[in-house]
């Protein structure tokens, strides 16, 4: 599960069902990305990324920056990639904050931004003769964005404001628990957010903010995708205008990584409000590669073992009615990263039997592989519900996001595919013996006040 705060609106969670798929008359060229796309790179360094499609005369515009919670390696210093994003809201001399709001709501253009643990992400929903107007006020606020001392003391306050209303949430609680269990050394343990004293800390750090816009926010470290109605020789030469002149020149952190864990860990998280016990176990996982088929066997037992249609599912949710809900999936990081499962239990006595019952789930497939017709069966499920989702140049470019801002290229597509189609049933056994080890798992559980 890889979790994004944005701005305007908290995304909730979900898990990292990244389900990708083809269409049947593509399989036999071995290609699943239904589109054609172009794929360029400025002499800046800044990855342009354009996948012409019919969208009845709109665009979806993304520009990806490719720094998020893990790129926060400074002691009191986390939280700066989210409180970007609230910045890069606040204009530039050219294009001041009401300016650029101005203009955004007289084209009837939607506007929003997001931060995760590997990126943070700006996108536009644009009609495609607007295009020029964006890309001018895009272009700008990127290379000269400018804002007071003033201005930063009060987003920053906002920014906190923000953190508090998460923390409502008992999942963003034991989420954030979570993380700071799982990860000794590496930035992955603390969230978008960053850390609560380091938010606290934010209004007094406004020169440090100027310098962390000027080693991230660069060419080449960012991804421009823009989706939809578009021509690809005009449009390239539309971005070589505006984004020619962006500087180069970005600062790459030294990320301590996360040493092996060998031993199970187990916390429980307080929480102030009302809530039913919630169980999150997280079970250290490689870096994405999607040319690794133990991890895309992974993914796959995520389905097969916590799926809607698994015996344990089936067991817990529809038969004993024991939790709420029950989730999993792996996360698409850069870095070493998680596995999650997670419940709400709905009688707190029951919290250590739902724990049995998941290392059991866990223990039968160990023991017994699922059949290869259980196994194909969700591997075209995975498929085909990526594929229906493709149908408007904005879920396009929703969906390319991550997979973009953590492999560089949209090829990863193509080949994450052709790994999960090789997977066997012994590979998902082996998963479950690899991956899915006690000693190599953080179990969270959160209890609401009495």
């Amino acid at each position: 599960m890889n979790i994004s705060f944005s701005c305007r609106a908290i995304l909730g969670l979900s898990a990292l069902a990244l389900t990708l798929s083809m269409p049947t008359a593509l399989q036999a060229q071995e290609r699943f990305f239904p589109y054609e796309s172009h794929s360029e790179t400025l002499d800046n360094g800044l990855s342009v990324v354009l996948i012409p499609m019919e969208s009845g005369g709109l665009l979806s515009y993304w520009t990806l920056v490719r720094t998020g919670a893990r790129d926060e390696v400074e002691p009191g210093r986390t939280g700066f990639a989210h409180f970007f994003e609230h910045m890069m809201f606040r204009g530039t001399e050219k294009y001041p904050a009401e300016k650029f709001n101005e203009i955004i709501t007289r084209i009837g253009a939607s506007s929003n931004a997001y931060t995760t643990d590997d990126f943070t992400a700006y996108h536009l929903d644009i009609a495609a003769g607007d295009l020029e107007t964006v890309m001018d006020l895009e272009s700008d606020r990127f290379q000269n964005l400018s804002y007071s001392k003033a201005v930063f003391q009060t987003e920053a306050g906002a920014v906190y404001g923000e953190y508090r209303k998460n923390r409502a949430s008992p999942f963003f609680t034991i989420y954030e628990g979570m993380r700071q269990a799982a990860f000794d050394e590496h930035t992955y343990g603390h969230t978008a957010m960053g850390y609560v004293q380091d938010i606290q800390g934010m209004p007094q750090l406004f020169d440090y903010s100027l310098g962390f816009f000027d080693r991230f926010y660069r060419p080449d470290n960012s991804i421009l995708m823009i989706v939809g109605d578009l021509e690809v020789g005009p449009t390239m030469e539309m971005i070589k205008k505006y984004y020619g002149s962006w500087k180069s020149g970005y600062q790459s952190p030294e990320i301590t990584p996360e040493p092996e864990q060998k031993a199970e860990r187990r916390i429980e998280v307080s929480y102030e409000g009302s809530s039913l016990p919630i169980v999150w176990l997280a079970y250290k996982s490689p870096a994405f590669d999607p040319a690794d088929k133990s991890l895309a066997a992974a993914d796959l037992l995520c389905d097969l073992a916590f799926g809607e249609t698994s015996t344990l599912y089936n067991k817990l949710v529809l038969e004993e009615q024991l939790v709420e809900l029950l989730d999993s999936g792996t996360n698409m990081n850069r870095d070493p990263s998680v596995i999650d499962v997670y419940t709400r239990v709905k009688d707190p006595a029951n919290v250590e039997r739902v724990l049995q019952e998941i290392d059991q789930a866990i223990a039968a497939i160990v023991e017994n592989p699922p059949s290869a017709e259980e196994l194909e069966k969700v591997q075209k499920r995975r498929k085909y519900s990526f594929l229906m989702a493709l149908d408007a140049a904005s879920n396009v470019a929703s969906m390319m996001a991550r997979i973009l801002a953590v492999s560089g290229e949209l090829k990863t597509v193509d080949t994450y595919f052709t790994t999960m189609s090789e997977v066997a049933p012994e590979d998902i056994q082996e998963a479950a013996r690899t991956y899915f080890d006690s000693q190599r798992r953080t179990v969270a559980v959160l209890k609401g006040a009495q």
